[in-house]
């Protein structure tokens, strides 16, 4: 499945091939579903269709051909790529404007900023050590890292995201508070390589230009 990480042009290739194409309606999709979100409640179809312009049945279709897309009982989107409207394990909180969501992984939190235009406190800690891990990330880029040596695991795909993408790329995907507990980590999971904060955000940042569309 995996292959060692050289570099962020590599990372970021390879997670873009990874993901699917989008069109323009797609990307007005993607994009208003995490701006929906952000507000920290299920969203609904009709919300989505309204912001893009387009009927919720339009809306429905799309999602229904894509993967890591999750609903609750009523039918509202509670997960989508990357981001959530409950907590998950290990827990990425993503705080903006008042409210919280979560992150599937450390990359989720720093591409998910610049779709929904905000500017985002993100909290995590060390999967190792557990030592609190924080920043404060928007389009432009990561501030305030603390610890300020904290970094990213990062793992490469080399086929398509499929249903089970949490379990396979985003568990294996983890900040972490010292190069030091990263390199233990990574020491047990083959395949997985370290970032700096800033690299990672570098690699998250064309996740956000082909979700957005944007340059």
């Amino acid at each position: 499945m995996t292959a060692q990480v050289t570099s962020v042009k590599d990372a970021a290739e390879a997670i873009l091939a990874a993901m699917p194409a989008l069109d323009a309606t797609d990307q007005q999709i993607a994009t208003a579903i995490h701006r929906l979100m952000s507000r920290g409640e299920p969203v609904e179809l009709e919300a989505i269709g309204k912001a893009v312009g387009i009927r919720a049945d339009q809306v429905d279709a799309r999602l229904n051909s894509w993967r890591g897309v999750f609903r609750d009982g009523n039918g509202r989107l509670v997960g989508f790529w990357g981001h959530a409207i409950g907590k998950l394990d290990p827990e990425y909180r993503l705080v903006a404007g008042g409210k919280t969501t979560y992150a599937w992984c450390a990359l989720d939190t720093l591409f998910i900023p610049g779709i929904i235009g905000k500017t985002v406190r993100v909290e995590a800690s060390d999967p190792v050590s557990g030592e609190p891990v924080s920043m404060v990330v928007d389009r432009e880029g990561v501030r305030e890292v603390k610890p300020a040596g904290a970094f990213v695991s990062m793992v490469i795909p080399d086929v398509p995201f499929g249903y089970d993408v949490i379990e396979t790329f985003c568990h294996r995907v983890l900040f972490f508070a010292s190069e030091e507990t990263g390199n233990e980590w990574i020491a047990g999971h083959e395949g997985t390589t370290l970032l700096s904060v800033e690299k990672a955000f570098e690699v998250g940042r064309a996740l956000t230009e082909r979700v957005t569309g944007s340059r």
